[in-house]
């Protein structure tokens, strides 16, 4: 016979703990399983029967027994296993990572895996994992423009201001260009894909110029406007503006009273504010002009 099981205690309180992590399906495995021994152990059951129960070996019921017994619900948990000391402490991958935010190499632009992990004496891989723990990326860049208008956030606010409010009975148009598109011919027929092979195209080519696509889209229905033009000026712009009356079908009635224009065709000191009677009706102009191309078309009727 074997030693006989110290009773454990299971006070009501921590019976209803470990009442509501034994049946957990979202809670670890490993913990339900702990919580089920000592609830079983509490109900006096021989530690054989338990091991059969749970799947698991007596010298594992006694452990966790004894867990219980000294630090209750914390001791189910467990604790972090002990293993191989660091090789590099704190103040080396600070220094690290200080070099790859603050300095370049004497050859290169940026610091790469393999130089700095020739650098400071430390293996690439481990370097490379430090790279990904802290997010660092020297080899990539990201654009960015900062207004320099003044008034930059009280216009973005007005404009963000038409999606998210729009004026009463008003029509919400998202207007971009796209300039400088090459009409370009190739100088034989393409070769269809078939099957083993993809499609082929000639690497010459004929140039018939460029033209212009201006696009406006309807905020509410999704409804896509566009036109293409021979050049890129204001004039042009202006003439997208104005498009013929089949462009909003089911619209009859008094032609739009007011538009507000969010502007970036508007170059060389040229102003879409300026006349008012280039836009048709004439408009009571409310002009936004901003960095980034593109803008927002209001007709409200």
């Amino acid at each position: 016979m074997g030693r006989p099981n110290v009773v454990v205690a299971v006070s009501a309180a921590e019976a209803e703990q470990l009442r509501s992590i034994a049946p957990s399906r979202s809670l670890p495995h490993s913990l339900v399983r702990r919580a089920r021994i000592v609830l079983m152990s509490a109900e006096g059951i021989a530690n054989q029967i338990i091991a059969e129960r749970c799947g698991v070996s007596v010298p594992t019921i006694s452990h966790w027994r004894r867990c219980w017994r000294e630090r209750g619900i914390a001791g189910l948990h467990g604790e972090l296993r002990p293993g191989r000391p660091r090789t590099y402490g704190d103040e080396a991958v600070a220094e690290l990572i200080g070099k790859v935010l603050h300095s370049r190499p004497a050859a290169a632009t940026h610091w790469s895996v393999r130089a700095m992990a020739a650098h400071t004496g430390i293996s690439k891989s481990t370097v490379a994992r430090y790279f990904a723990l802290f997010g660092l990326q020297p080899h990539r860049s990201k654009s960015f423009k900062l207004s320099t208008d003044p008034f930059f956030v009280e216009k973005v606010r007005d404009v963000a201001g038409l999606y998210l409010n729009p004026p009463d009975k008003a029509l919400v148009l998202c207007v971009d260009e796209k300039s400088q598109i090459q009409a370009l011919e190739r100088t034989q027929p393409v070769l269809p894909m078939g099957l083993g092979y993809v499609e082929g195209v000639t690497h010459d080519y004929y140039r018939h110029g460029t033209t212009t696509l201006f696009a406006a889209l309807n905020v509410l229905d999704g409804h896509v406007i566009t036109q293409c033009k021979p050049r890129h000026r204001h004039q042009e712009f202006l003439a997208f503006l104005n498009p013929p009356r089949p462009q909003y079908p089911g619209r009859t009635g008094t032609a739009p009273n007011r538009r507000q224009l969010c502007d970036a065709q508007a170059s060389a000191g040229q102003s879409l504010a300026r006349p008012p009677s280039a836009l048709s009706p004439p408009l009571h102009p409310h002009l936004c002009q901003l960095a980034q191309p593109g803008g927002t078309l209001v007709r409200a009727h």
